[in-house]
């Protein structure tokens, strides 16, 4: 072997950025693989190549039969593996025994030269096929070891092909990313050799190179964007202290500032919402909030449910439940479509949110009086009819023995109507008091969402019949879609005034 043919491995590895001395190893593995294929080849051995010169040599190692049953045993035992479906020890069939053990013997075993003659031109394709197969190894490697630590970051990257289990996307050369259905934005398009950027959200290794995961769908990819478009958040002076998103929609993000005289909501909008633009534009049109975090719970519920006006707020800090007071113009703003922005809210606070109008809470606040009365043992409930439950509170409960009446403990109110829309089975979950909380968390989101859907329809068939249609105020995300410098400008002060208004 030439010292051409060591300097080519050693520029090949260079290039690739592959160390030389792992290039060195698989070119002996290459040349004892191709060795053991001679006639005659002794069973074992191992070559030698010279770094300097690259001269190699084929040394056989003459093994005496005890060391080499004491060894070939020791690679059984470690080689026997426990079969899942017979429940019994497989052994390997033809145990080869590990290089490394024969330096642990070296002094047992004596060695001879055998190097065949003409052996290189014989090995050459042999040892051109492992060294190219050891160079994409490690390159898999390199890949995965690059990729494995970048979990939650922004990549860009572009589309190559798709159907209809996931998009392909080239992040670079040789290497791509998959962007499953599940994790791909209802309603997004990504059309071929289109530039789309997505956050890394699992990394996994493979035979064929690192397995990577990216989605469009996760909060993440908002925080990304932010620290993208705002120096403020990458130089840590402002911080996304939550996200609260659904997809393609709507998501709300609190911000808190870690430097005085640095507004987190105004740095998030940037001049004339120039930074927010670019967030919303990269997510195809989805409307953001941007809400200032607060520690004390009540200011914190009625930012979250920005754009609406909050009148008052009452917060059980035991049950982390909020029960908000709005105008009565303002509870279809507040509730949402189809309950979103309450939903978003509550995701972003962490607490269970109960928007009430200020004509609703004056008439229960007439009926509600059970809690003065909880000496009398009689059950909370509120019927449909308006009018208290005449049966007797269990011992230990605001609520008498029916499931329907017992369900009612899982919410900030106690009228039954918010119930009517549940299964017999769901209010009996909702009645086991051995469920926490948590437990029947999504019944009772959905419970909620719905008696505000039907608060709404309420609202809307009285406007009907007053023939008086409520202008729904514009939201911050639909007046900077306008594209009016007015409206731009103002979209940090519609978060901020409802904060003026709530008091605990």
């Amino acid at each position: 072997m030439s010292r051409e043919i060591l300097e080519a491995m050693t520029a090949l590895g260079a290039e690739k950025g592959i160390a030389p001395e792992r290039l060195m190893e698989a070119l002996e593995d290459a040349l004892l693989s191709a060795y053991k294929k001679q006639p005659g080849a002794a069973k074992y051995a191992r070559v030698d190549v010279d770094r300097e010169t690259g001269d190699f040599r084929v040394t056989e190692l003459i093994v005496p039969e005890r060391l080499e049953a004491h060894l070939i045993v020791e690679t059984i035992d470690e080689g026997t593996v426990l079969d899942p479906e017979t429940g019994e020890y497989v052994e390997p069939q033809d145990p080869e025994i590990d290089p490394a053990k024969f330096e642990e013997y070296k002094d047992q075993i004596d060695e001879r030269d055998v190097t065949p003659e003409g052996f290189g031109r014989i090995a050459a394709q042999t040892a051109k096929q492992v060294i190219l197969q050891r160079i994409r190894e490690a390159e898999r490697e390199q890949m995965y070891e690059e990729y494995r630590d970048r979990v939650g970051e922004l990549i860009t990257g572009i589309v190559q092909q798709k159907d209809s289990r996931y998009t392909l996307i080239q992040l670079r050369e040789r290497v791509e990313a998959l962007l499953p259905k599940g994790e791909q934005v209802d309603g997004e398009r990504y059309e071929h050799n289109q530039r789309i950027k997505a956050v890394i959200k699992e990394v996994s290794p493979s035979t064929k190179g690192p397995s990577i995961i990216v989605s469009r769908r996760d909060p993440d990819l908002i925080k990304a964007l932010f620290e993208l478009e705002v120096p403020e958040i990458a130089d840590g002076l402002v911080e996304i202290a939550n996200v609260a998103r659904e997809p393609g929609y709507r998501s709300k993000i609190a911000v808190v500032s870690h430097a005085d005289g640095v507004d987190p909501v105004g740095a998030c909008v940037g001049p004339r919402g120039s930074r927010v633009r670019m967030v919303v534009s990269e997510l195809r049109g989805e409307k953001i909030d941007i809400i200032p975090y607060n520690d004390e719970p009540a200011r914190f519920v009625a930012k979250a449910l920005s754009p609406a006006r909050v009148r008052e707020v009452l917060v059980d800090d035991d049950g982390r439940q909020a029960t908000v007071i709005v105008p009565d113009d303002q509870l279809s703003l507040a509730i949402g479509r189809e309950g979103q922005n309450a939903r978003l809210a509550a995701r972003l606070t962490g607490w269970r949110i109960d928007i009430r109008s200020e004509t609703e809470f004056a008439d229960q606040s007439e009926n509600q009086e059970y809690e003065e009365e909880e000496t009398g043992g009689r059950c909370g409930a509120i019927l449909t009819n308006g009018r208290r439950c005449p049966n007797a509170a269990l011992p230990g409960s605001h609520f008498c023995g029916l499931d329907s009446h017992q369900a009612l403990s899982r919410f900030a109110t106690a009228s039954v109507t918010i119930i009517t829309g549940l299964s017999d089975e769901e209010i009996a979950e909702l009645a086991d008091q051995a469920k926490s909380d948590k437990d029947v968390q999504e019944i009772v989101m959905r419970a909620e969402a719905a008696n505000a859907e039907a608060a709404e329809e309420a609202e809307e068939e009285l406007i009907e019949d007053d023939d008086e249609p409520l202008e729904e105020p514009a939201t911050e995300a639909e007046l900077e879609g306008e594209g009016a410098d007015a409206p731009e400008a103002a979209a940090p002060e519609e978060a901020a005034e409802v904060s003026e208004e709530p008091a605990s």
